[in-house]
């Protein structure tokens, strides 16, 4: 590979990681074309960037990102996910693979600037998804009018039932 290609890694690289709210560093020593095919199309689904770059390469691309904090942790042989909007997809998607692939490793990582060790990844992975908060959110946000309406119409129900209760007696007490 020489110079003008290094470079151009680099840059494209460097561009994406500024771009991106979270990195993952990955092992995938042992894994088949097969199953790294099957990755990057799963990731790319979640609108993820799955690359295998040089570690050399990849500490000056992410040295002036968000994501300068990896560059020391690069060794061995390593690919790096980059995801854009919501880190928790790309998290989920790494978790599910390293379940079914035994030699796929999930390394380090930097969320926003700050590292996350395998465990931090883990832990990501089980939080729900911007959608799903976004709807507990709203489902929140949607029970305080509906209980007030409830609450109000009860009010007006047994107001109702009342002065029903007083028309009835009003009644019995005339005849």
């Amino acid at each position: 590979m020489n110079r003008q290609d290094k470079a151009q890694i680099i840059e494209q690289l460097s561009e994406k990681a500024s771009r991106a709210s979270i990195a993952v560093v990955t092992g995938f020593a042992g894994l088949t074309v097969e199953h790294t095919t099957v990755l990057r199309k799963d990731l790319r689904e979640s609108g993820v960037d799955f690359q295998v770059v040089k570690n050399t390469l990849a500490r000056l691309a992410l040295k002036d990102t968000d994501h300068g904090v990896l560059c020391e942790h690069f060794k061995d042989n390593c690919a790096v996910a980059l995801g854009y909007e919501d880190p928790v997809p790309l998290a989920k998607a790494l978790a599910e693979f390293a379940k079914k692939n035994k030699k796929f490793e999930i390394k380090f990582g930097s969320l926003e600037g700050r590292y996350l060790d395998e465990n931090g990844l883990k832990e990501l992975a089980k939080l729900p998804g911007k959608p799903e908060l976004l709807a507990s959110v709203l489902g929140t946000m949607n029970a305080v009018p509906t209980n007030f309406v409830g609450l109000f119409a009860n009010l007006l129900r047994n107001t109702l039932y009342a002065l029903t209760a007083i028309k009835e007696q009003k009644e019995k007490e005339a005849a």
